[in-house]
C-alpha cells in the first residue's frame, strides 16, 4: 500500500482508502462488513471513510464496531454532516452550528472515538452563512474532535471561500471528496486546479462509476443477478446513468488495456484515479472481502502515458466533462 498527504497537510493517508457508503448497514450483513474491514486491514488500508447519512446513521456503528480494538493511532477515520438523519426535524440538515455541534458528537459516538481525523461538510449549505459553517468547524477542530476539515462535491469558487474563512480562522480545510472516475471527469477543468492551488486534494469516490468499469456489464446482456444495477435500495438509481449501450460498448474497449498491463478492469479503472497528482485516494467499498484484495492491488500502479491516452480513446465522448455538474450537487433546499 502506497500513502499520500493529504492537502498541503503532514496527515498521510492510505491511497487506497475504505468506503463504506452503499454497504454497512444496508446492502451487507454486519458480520460480512467486518470482514471486509479485517480485510481492508490486512490490506494495508489504514483510512475509512464513511458518513452519518450512510444507512441513517448505522453505517458509523457498524464501523466502529469493525474497527474496535484496533490501535486508534494507526488509523485515519473519516465522516461527514450535512444530510438529515433520525426524525428528520428542521434542524436536523444543513451546515449550521447547531447541527454540525449535535451531529459531530453523535458521529463520534457511533465510531466509538473520541476525534475523528477528518470531518466533512457533505454538501455545500447556501442556506446558512459560510462564515457560521466554518466558526462551528474551527470549534469542532480546537474541541480536538476532528484533526482536519474537508467538503464533498464543492464547486471551484465554494472551495476558495471555504479555504480562505478555514486560514482567517486558524485551521485547516484540506481535501474536496467528489466522484470522479473515467467516465466522469467534471473535476478536472475548474475544481482540480483551484485545489491544488489552495492545497487541497481529492478523496475521489466511485473511481469504478458503481462497477461499470468493471467491464460485468455487457451490451445486450441481462444485468448479473445480485449486481448494483438490480439493487432496488439505491444502487440502481446510481447506476443507471452509464446502463446504456454506447457506454458499456466503450467500456469493452478497455478490456485489452487493463490485459497488457496485467490488471483486472476494476483495477485498472481505481489506478487510473490515482494517476491525477491532485487525488490524495480512491474510495473503494465492498460487499465481499475479496472484492478489497482486487482493488487493493491497483495501489502503486503506473499507467504509461501512451495506454492513458487510449484510453480516451476507447471511451471518446461518453465521458461526462461537464464542469456545470459539481454546481447541480448543490442543494437547491432544505432537506427534511
Amino acid at each position: 500500500m502506497d500513502y499520500r498527504h493529504l492537502g498541503n497537510s503532514g496527515l498521510k493517508i492510505s491511497e487506497i482508502t475504505y468506503g463504506n457508503w452503499l454497504t454497512h448497514g444496508s446492502q451487507v450483513e454486519n458480520d460480512v462488513a467486518t470482514q471486509c474491514v479485517r480485510a481492508a486491514l490486512d490490506a494495508g488500508i489504514t483510512t475509512f471513510d464513511t458518513a452519518d447519512v450512510y444507512a441513517n446513521t448505522q453505517a458509523e456503528t457498524v464501523l466502529g464496531d469493525a474497527l474496535k480494538g484496533e490501535r486508534r493511532e494507526s488509523l485515519e477515520i473519516f465522516t461527514k454532516v450535512y444530510f438529515p438523519t433520525g426524525p428528520k426535524g428542521p434542524n436536523d440538515t444543513g451546515l449550521s452550528r447547531k447541527h454540525i455541534m449535535e451531529s459531530i458528537d453523535g458521529s463520534l459516538t457511533r465510531l466509538q472515538t473520541d476525534h475523528v481525523d477528518l470531518y466533512q461538510a457533505h454538501r455545500y449549505d447556501s442556506f446558512t452563512p459560510l462564515e457560521e459553517t466554518m466558526q462551528a468547524f474551527a470549534d469542532v477542530v480546537r474541541a480536538g474532535k476532528a484533526h482536519y476539515i474537508g467538503v464533498s462535491e464543492w464547486t471551484a469558487d465554494q472551495l476558495r471561500a471555504g479555504v480562505e474563512l478555514a486560514r482567517d480562522l486558524g485551521f485547516q480545510l484540506v481535501s474536496s471528496q467528489p466522484q470522479y472516475s473515467m467516465l466522469w471527469r467534471v473535476i478536472e477543468d475548474e475544481v482540480v486546479p483551484t485545489s491544488r492551488e489552495l492545497g487541497v486534494s481529492q478523496i475521489v469516490w466511485s473511481p469504478i462509476a458503481q462497477g461499470v468499469l468493471s467491464g460485468k456489464y455487457k451490451p445486450g446482456e441481462d444485468l448479473p443477478e445480485g449486481s448494483r444495477a438490480t439493487d432496488e435500495k439505491g444502487g440502481a438509481d446510481m447506476i443507471k446513468r452509464y446502463m446504456r449501450d454506447d457506454v458499456l460498448e466503450r467500456v469493452q474497449q478497455l478490456v485489452p488495456i487493463a490485459q497488457e498491463l496485467d490488471l483486472t478492469m476494476a483495477q485498472l479503472a481505481v489506478a487510473w484515479v490515482l494517476q491525477n497528482d491532485n487525488v490524495a485516494a480512491a474510495l473503494i467499498g465492498a460487499s465481499r472481502p475479496e472484492q478489497v484484495h482486487e482493488n487493493v492491488a491497483a495501489s502503486g500502479v503506473t499507467i504509461p502515458d501512451e495506454l492513458m491516452s487510449r484510453i480516451d480513446e476507447a471511451l471518446g465522448d461518453v465521458v461526462e466533462r461537464d464542469a456545470s455538474k459539481t454546481a447541480e450537487q448543490t442543494p437547491k433546499e432544505r432537506f427534511s
